[in-house]
Parts: C-alpha cells; structure tokens; sequence
C-alpha cells in the first residue's frame, strides 16, 4: 500500500495534478508520523484504517462546511474523499453484512442484547475493514433486540 501512494504521487507529479497530489503527499505526512510514534513500518491494515480516519474527519469538516454555506470547499472535500476513497476496499452492502452478522449469531448462539460485544468482535474480524464498526453495531443491536 505505501508503495502504491509512492507511485500514485509520482504520477501525479508528472500529471501535473495538484490537487491530488497535495492529497497523497498530506496522506504520506500521516503515515510516517504515525510510522516514527508506532516506532514500526505500518501494515496495509493500519494504512486503510489511517486511511478511513482521514475520510471520516474530512466528511465531518464537510458537513460543517456545508452549514457555513462555504460550496466552494464541499466541493474540495468531496475530490479529497474521492481520492482517499481509491485506496480502501470496497465496502459491503447492508445485505451482505446481514448475512455475516446472521450466521454470527448463529455460530455463537447469542440470543440477548448482553451478547452484543461477541458479536461485534466475530463479524470485525471477519470483514475487517470493509463494514463501518458504527453499521455493524446498530445491525446486531436491532437483530439482537
């Protein structure tokens, strides 16, 4: 994955796109800094999951952008996203997530609310970082109640 956004930056360079480039380089920022404070090279794991902060923080700052009526940086972080997007795998849909939480449930045999923790636990480390923690938790909470 480091070697990818290393590449990615290149071509970018070469391309010519800020924009992108200004993202990527921001991005290889991060990486490093949490590389120096973890005192380790980070796994692809710990990329994506860096990777989705960054996406999160920058939809929470367009939903204030939005409020404060500034478009013109909505739009700005929208292409950010975009781009960050690029680098995560594909999400799953809330049918496919059922399915994994269904037969969790059922592999576990949890039947109450109190059981919700082991379910949660079971289905992260299945899909990994293909499912938001905030979905899974409100799915198995609903089929749990």
């Amino acid at each position: 994955m480091f070697t990818r956004i290393n590449n990615d930056i290149k071509e970018a360079m070469r391309q010519r796109d800020t924009h992108k480039l200004e993202v990527l380089r921001i991005l290889k920022s991060e990486m490093q800094n949490k590389e120096i404070e973890l005192k380790k090279k980070l796994t692809d794991a710990e990329i994506i999951s860096l990777i989705q902060k960054a996406v999160k923080s920058k939809e929470q700052a367009n939903v204030l952008f939005h409020q404060g009526n500034r478009d013109d940086l909505v739009e700005k972080g929208k292409a950010e996203i975009d781009i960050l997007r690029t680098y995560l795998p594909i999400p799953l849909t809330e049918d496919e997530l059922s399915q994994i939480i269904d037969k969790s449930i059922n592999d576990l045999d949890a039947k109450t609310i109190k059981e919700m923790g082991a379910v949660i636990k079971a289905v992260k480390e299945q899909v990994g970082s293909r499912a938001d923690g905030s979905i899974i938790s409100s799915i198995v909470k609903q089929k749990l109640s």
